[in-house]
């Protein structure tokens, strides 16, 4: 198994747009890394299952760094409500945590598509629900954020993403955040679930037979080198023109994304033979 130099430069590619998808929307960018990856692992002859579970965990490892540098920068502006990103972080890293164990013994593909609709049902309700009125006060419950926070970071645990664009809408309909600080605190909660993620990616990838060159478990070292190395100051632009636009612009840019990602991880745009 050799890394390619086409595979190098696509991976660096990739870690650009993630770092900026993921300062801007609070979102870990694993609906740009997982293709990209999941293809320069198959494309040396690593086995499918294996290679999602790959993509999906180093993925996660990429979140780590990248969703530190955005939440720095949400912090410099206010956007980061701490006590609501800790807790609901600490609950979604548990959270991770099984989740990643989970996916470790079920097939990438049965989960791929349950987390398209799941995805593609929250953008549907960001569109529609009634923003809440901006004199509601973030709820403050950490009953709530527990609560919130464990079935999220299984979920993001399950499909190797840090969790953001499943978190944004809760905090925005449910806990009453503003969009900047749902997207700030995301940031932020997100450090947290990589963690759990990731390091259970790790522990259930040991002594499995395949694994590609650089790898520790189902974490590979080479990718998360060349994709992080690009995420993370990109990161702190995305962030920066975040706060550029306006809440609503924000949304809705959201919500394309999230459409987006549901409709790749289900596989539509491959039925549909569109190279997206």
């Amino acid at each position: 198994m050799e890394i390619h130099v086409a595979q190098v430069i696509a991976l660096l590619i990739t870690g650009l747009g993630v770092g900026f998808a993921s300062g801007m929307l609070g979102v870990g960018g694993c609906f740009i890394m997982v293709p990209v990856q999941f293809w320069a692992l198959t494309s040396i002859g690593v086995d499918p299952t294996v290679a999602i579970r790959i993509a999906f965990g180093t993925n996660l490892l990429v979140v780590l760094p990248t969703a530190f540098s955005g939440a720095m920068t949400h912090h410099k502006k206010g956007a980061v409500l701490w006590k609501a990103g800790v807790i609901f972080g600490i609950a979604g890293a548990v959270g991770a945590f099984f989740g990643a164990f989970i996916a470790a013994h079920l097939p990438g593909q049965v989960l791929k598509v349950a987390f398209g609709v799941a995805v593609i049902l929250g953008a549907i309700r960001m569109l529609t629900a009634k923003p809440p009125q901006i004199t509601d006060e973030p709820s403050e419950s950490i009953a709530a954020y527990i609560l919130w926070g464990i079935p999220l970071g299984i979920v993001s645990g399950i499909v190797g993403i840090g969790g953001g664009v499943l978190m944004i809408p809760v905090m925005v309909y449910f806990l009453k955040f503003k969009m900047h600080q749902a997207v700030g605190t995301s940031t932020a909660l997100m450090i947290f679930t990589a963690v759990g993620g990731s390091l259970s990616f790790l522990i259930n990838g040991l002594g499995v037979q395949g694994l590609p060159p650089y790898s520790t478990g189902y974490l590979n070292w080479l990718q998360w080198v060349l994709l992080a190395g690009c995420s993370i100051p990109m990161a702190i632009v995305g962030a920066k023109v975040a706060h550029l636009l306006p809440a609503k612009q924000l949304k809705y840019i959201f919500i394309v994304v999230m459409f987006y990602m549901g409709f790749k991880m289900i596989g539509v745009f491959g039925w549909l033979h569109l190279p997206l």
